[in-house]
């Protein structure tokens, strides 16, 4: 399995990674209703059995539950694992000591006594300036509690800002973790692609398959009626989907050519931007074999170019 370094000298990380937002979060999920724990442990073991080691969660995912599955798990796995998790700046959260506390709590739930990537989940910060954000971070990294500092969604400026902060300090910024996909692809005209080249940041990209549309399984034609959030998002009515049909087709075709799904060939054409690690939510074992499926093989470079053009009108 090739290796991703986070950011400039950062963790050295799988070139894929396993969203587990779904592990325990009954409000957007369902947790608990078609899947519960056995399911996501599955996920777990089949994850580390196709050889991706890298998993990403968040203080907030389950209100804290999706911390606690994956320290479970950690604890029984045979292979060292990566893990990234996230600190809400909430309102009631304005001192350095807040965001210590915090990752106190983090570590506890996940049962380790340092965390890989440890990322700002948002950029708006209420009455924590990013000064102490930033410094607090790099105080831990010097305490050995965290690997790396990554922040998520923020602009191109506030990603600049962020990193001359903590530069100051003598840390890197690793990651910044953002909405990206085929069909999300406003971070490379909003310059944050650019910016995180330049400044040795890597990308970890969220909602790769863009909610599951460019799966292949929601078409025009096709009985499979989007269910949760799905159902209210108009590019799951007839029309947003007529309109991503063009998109489809050339991932089904370039799947046909490397006996790949559309969603294994949509995930590559990431992995394939450089520096940029797909992170794909799962629920089930099944869905890890799926994912990991975009590994061990490449695009050309004709064929990025070819998904690039075909994909311009969502920049």
């Amino acid at each position: 399995m090739e290796t991703i370094t986070l950011g400039q000298n950062g963790p050295v990380v799988t070139p894929l990674c396993i969203g587990t937002w779904a592990w325990g979060d009954k409000l957007f999920w369902s947790y608990g209703d078609r899947y519960g724990e056995e399911q996501v442990q599955e996920a777990f073991t089949a994850a580390l059995e196709a050889g991706v080691t890298f998993f990403d969660t968040a203080e907030i995912y389950g209100l804290g539950l999706s911390e606690q599955l994956l320290g479970q798990f950690i604890k029984q796995a045979q292979k060292p694992v990566q893990i990234a998790t996230k600190f809400g700046p909430l309102p009631w959260r304005f001192t350095g000591q807040s965001v210590s506390d915090a990752l106190t709590d983090s570590l506890k739930r996940l049962q380790l006594e340092r965390v890989e990537l440890y990322q700002v989940h948002w950029p708006f910060t209420f009455l924590l300036s990013q000064e102490t954000l930033m410094n607090a971070l790099a105080d831990e990294v010097k305490r050995g509690r965290i690997g790396a500092v990554g922040v998520s969604n923020y602009s191109a400026a506030q990603m600049r800002e962020a990193h001359q902060i903590l530069a100051a300090r003598g840390v890197p910024l690793a990651v910044n973790q953002v909405r990206y996909s085929l069909l999300t692809r406003q971070v490379e005209s909003e310059g944050i692609i650019q910016t995180a080249r330049e400044l040795g940041v890597t990308i970890l990209a969220y909602s790769p398959l863009a909610q599951g549309l460019l799966t292949g399984k929601y078409t025009p034609e096709s009985a499979e009626t989007p269910t949760g959030a799905r159902r209210v998002d108009p590019r799951f009515n007839k029309e947003g989907l007529q309109k991503i049909a063009p998109v489809i087709s050339l991932l089904t075709s370039l799947g046909q050519k490397y006996d790949r799904t559309p969603a294994q060939v949509a995930l590559n054409w990431l992995i394939a931007q450089g520096n940029v690690i797909p992170i794909a939510g799962v629920k089930t074992a099944q869905q890890v074999q799926q994912n990991a499926g975009a590994l061990g093989w490449r695009l050309s470079d004709d064929e990025v170019k070819e998904l690039e053009k075909i994909t311009r009108p969502w920049l």
